[in-house]
């Protein structure tokens, strides 16, 4: 007889937990970004866009487009273009340690300080137009080089990315022996002086000659096409007239240079050399946000190294680079086994939050920075053989403190509308390279302008006033002095009327003074007669200069008919900033002629 049926009492196994939904395309166990990280990448990314919009809007703003002559009122620009370098931490620090001052508007940069305390490099990953550039350049321009193992090698944390704190060191030791050279590699700088004297002008010749081309064709379509485009360009990005600058072949192949690094290695520029990405990296290491890292998870894909952008070893089984990070969250995202993940007060225990810097060349750097401007400044180029050339604009402060506070931005030059003011190159000795000189045969001092000083972030050059510069209640504003070479002046030398610069000279009364003469000239060589050639007389008014009512704009030297060398040119003699650079000595008693 069969054995009765037992009623089964042994409970069903319990069932396995569910997997994590595999993504189609990602290796590995393919667990998806958590949908947090994947809409900050995007918005990151909008926010690099918008951002370098933003800073070539202000630098296309950067020009004054009206009339002079027709302005009832003082001229100013409408937006706050030098904005960017106002919230420079690193612009902000070189001038504390310079002129032991913050000059006003420095003060945002506090708050970029205060948002890295918190987030860390954000500013390199989120904000900064210079890297942003270098990052789309190398998404648009590819390299062949950087593929697979190659590009994986790239990105890890290298040795030479310790150079920008040893660049660092040495500019801020610079500015403690008093000289804001530093600016030269500051990235906003670097981005202001390389677009706005580089490649718009550029672009803008560029469109001259394509708008002749065009009109030459006779093609009416096409002619009205580009003369449309000419016109609307000409009225939002760059002048009416070409402007051009001194060593913009320079400063456009640096440019290109930097650019075409980043096909070797990665965003180049922010990892190797940029100052101020290791300025907030000292105090990123201090930063709320950050990285943890599962180590046990970890599989090598080396998925998050591939799209690393500042370097920083995000990989498990090592430890992140805090400093190096530039918070694009490009990692996280990209990690398919849940490795990584960014949070408000991480462990510490996967962090190295101090630049790797070896001491002695932190100190050998910071020495260097502090040597090299007395060896510079001994040599005779200020004290004691001051060269005639170096014209700054109106209201910079003396040489010595200008030097303090320029950090060669180039905002005035780009503002300037008569193309007036240029880059040194070593008129102003090695110290002063690329700092604004004016150069009156391209272009001369607007006698009511003061856009200059309006746009420098520094004060290097002083916010005056049309009043102050005019000299409605003081003496006016002097940046040099005009001169007469007799010997090419037409009237001087060649009994020839002319006083084109007479009728240039913009003060009230005129500084150029004519002097009515009547003088002997040759009648031109007689004919096949051989008779020697007769005599005239010739009434001519040969001009002068009263030094006392010059300011030295270079509006005589612009418009002066004799060619490559003028008749009258302009020195920095008698410039108001100078106590010593002078030709006559001041009159205290002044009341304004007239």
């Amino acid at each position: 007889m069969a054995a009765p049926a037992v009623v089964g009492t042994t409970k069903a196994p319990p069932a396995k937990p569910a997997k994590p939904a595999k993504v189609k395309g990602r290796p590995g166990s393919g667990i998806e970004a958590r949908w947090s990280i994947r809409i900050l990448v995007w918005v990151r990314r909008v926010s690099q866009a918008g951002f370098l919009a933003l800073f070539l809007y202000f630098l296309f703003q950067t020009a004054f487009r009206g009339s002079f002559a027709s302005a009832e009122t003082a001229v100013r620009l409408p937006l706050p273009v030098e904005a960017f370098l106002l919230a420079d931490p690193f612009v902000a620090a070189m001038t504390l340690l310079s002129t032991h001052t913050v000059y006003r508007g420095l003060a945002w940069s506090v708050g970029l300080l205060a948002v890295t305390l918190v987030f860390g490099r954000v500013f390199c990953g989120w904000i900064c137009p210079f890297g942003t550039l270098h990052h789309f350049f190398g998404w648009i321009f590819p390299s062949r080089y950087l593929r697979g193992n190659k590009r994986v090698e790239s990105n890890k944390t290298a040795p030479r990315q310790q150079v920008k704190y040893y660049l660092l060191y040495a500019f801020l030791a610079a500015s403690v022996a008093g000289s804001a050279i530093g600016g030269l590699f500051d990235p906003i700088c670097v981005a202001v002086r390389a677009i706005g004297l580089g490649v718009i002008p550029a672009l803008q010749y560029i469109m001259g000659v394509a708008s002749v081309a065009a009109g030459q064709a006779s093609v009416r379509p096409v002619q009205g096409a580009t003369d449309a485009a000419q016109d609307f360009l000409a009225q939002t990005v760059w002048q009416s007239k070409q402007f051009y600058f001194h060593q913009t072949w320079f400063i456009g192949i640096l440019l290109v240079a930097i650019l075409f690094m980043n096909r070797v290695i990665p965003r180049f520029w922010c990892r190797v050399l940029c100052p101020l990405g290791a300025f907030l990296g000292v105090f990123a290491r201090f930063a709320l946000f950050g990285m943890e890292k599962d180590h046990a998870k970890c599989t090598d894909c080396n998925l998050c190294i591939v799209h690393c952008q500042g370097a920083d070893s995000p990989q498990g089984g090592v430890k992140w680079r805090q400093d190096e990070c530039h918070m694009c969250l490009n990692c996280e995202n990209a990690c398919p086994e849940d490795v990584i993940k960014f949070r408000f007060l991480p462990t510490r225990k996967s962090t190295i939050s101090k630049p790797d810097t070896g001491r002695r060349t932190a100190i050998a750097s910071a020495a260097a920075g502090a040597v090299v401007i007395p060896a510079m400044r001994i040599a005779d180029v200020i004290d004691a053989n001051y060269d005639h050339r170096v014209i700054r604009p109106p209201g910079s402060v003396e040489e010595r403190e200008f030097l303090e506070r320029c950090i060669r931005c180039a905002e005035c030059m780009k503002v300037c509308p008569n193309n007036a003011l240029h880059p040194a190159f070593f008129e102003a000795g090695v110290e002063g390279i690329w700092t604004p000189i004016l150069i009156p045969r391209i272009g001369y001092c607007e006698h009511s302008c003061v856009l200059c000083g309006q746009v420098c972030p520094t004060g290097a050059i002083q916010k005056i006033t049309e009043d102050q510069k005019l000299g409605i209640h003081q003496k006016p504003i002097s940046i040099g002095t005009a001169f007469y070479d007799q010997g090419r002046c037409l009237p001087w030398a060649m009994a020839t009327p002319c006083i084109v610069c007479e009728e240039f000279c913009p003060t009230s009364p005129k500084a150029i003074w004519v002097e009515e003469v009547d003088i002997p000239k040759r009648l031109p060589m007689a004919g096949e007669d051989g008779k020697e050639p007769g005599m005239t007389t010739v009434h001519v008014q040969r001009p002068h200069v009263d030094p006392s009512l010059c300011i030295g704009c270079g509006a005589c030297e612009k418009v002066c008919p004799v060619q490559d060398k003028p008749a009258v040119y302009v020195t920095n003699v008698g410039e108001t900033r100078s106590k010593t650079n002078v030709i006559l000595l001041e009159d205290t008693n002044y009341n304004r002629p007239g």
